[in-house]
């Protein structure tokens, strides 16, 4: 019995063990299709990785040498701060409402608002002490904060003496900040700066700033504009009314004319039926001349 129990164990751990053994047959083509699909998706997304990671130390590039022009090359500045404030004003106002360098004076501002007189002219200046404003962002000390405001100030006064023109030019005008960053330090850090600005009537505006003055200053010359035509309508409406009373006069003149002309023919007929008549009892007459 014991042999018996024995075999019967060795048979199971022999089948055991063969199924164990035994390695499962599965079909791995459909696995290494997706495999090879995944290679290349993920293939493609590296390419794409890589042509925008070279796009952005081109733009990273860009921007450097565009600071680099900025706050190295005062005139390279001047002209940005100029061709931004001129697109700022072409894009809003209509062509005949500006102009840009033209002579007031002894003076070439760099834009013009055309104005009826008054306001007037309003004169746009697009320089700026960025100098000051790099220094004192750099060592952001109480002496760069100093000259910069001191710098500020005197490019106010100079916008002020030179484009606020008495009798000419609008009484005040604007000074254009092309950085919306320097625009937000410059009222948050120099408030006093800021009132100083208005008092010598000089408004400081930055590209955000400007477009919605520009904006209401066409609305302002739209209306202007509708109202100079509205007056025109009114001054012809007005002749147009003037030369319709004379037409109606002369209109009743005439009637009055035909109406007398009328009786003239009326009486004119009545004659006639009085003299046939007559006429014809004379023809009828006998005159003996047999």
């Amino acid at each position: 019995m014991t042999t018996y129990i024995f075999v019967l164990l060795f048979v199971i751990i022999a089948l055991l063990i063969a199924i164990l053994m035994r390695r499962p047959t599965v079909d791995m083509s459909p696995l290494r299709e997706d495999n090879t699909r995944l290679r290349e998706r993920l293939a493609e997304r590296l390419a794409v990785l890589a042509q925008n990671a070279n796009e952005l130390k081109s733009i990273s590039n860009d921007i450097a040498r565009f600071k680099d022009v900025l706050m190295g090359n005062k005139q390279a500045r001047g002209v940005f701060g100029e061709r931004q404030l001129a697109d700022l004003v072409a894009d809003v106002m209509p062509p005949e409402t500006y102009s840009f360098q033209t002579k007031i004076g002894d003076v070439r501002p760099d834009c013009v608002i055309h104005l009826p007189y008054p306001p007037g002219d309003m004169v746009i200046d697009s320089k700026f002490p960025l100098e000051s404003y790099t220094r004192m962002m750099q060592f952001n000390d109480a002496g760069a904060k100093r000259q910069f405001d001191m710098d500020v100030r005197a490019h106010i006064n100079a916008i002020a003496d030179k484009y606020i023109i008495p009798g000419v030019t609008a009484e005040s005008a604007m000074m254009f900040i092309a950085s919306e960053s320097v625009f937000d330090t410059l009222h948050r850090e120099f408030p006093a700066t800021i009132d100083y600005a208005a008092r010598r009537k000089v408004f400081i505006v930055s590209p955000s700033t400007l477009w919605a003055t520009l904006n209401t200053i066409r609305a302002i010359l739209s209306d202007i504009k509708i109202k100079r035509v509205a007056d025109k309508i009114k001054r012809e409406l007005d002749l147009l009314l003037g030369d319709m009373d004379r037409l109606g006069e002369r209109a009743e003149k005439l009637r009055q004319h035909f109406n007398s002309a009328n009786d003239d023919l009326g009486q004119l007929q009545t004659s006639v039926g009085k003299i046939v008549p007559r006429a014809q009892k004379l023809r009828d007459m006998d005159w003996g001349e047999d």
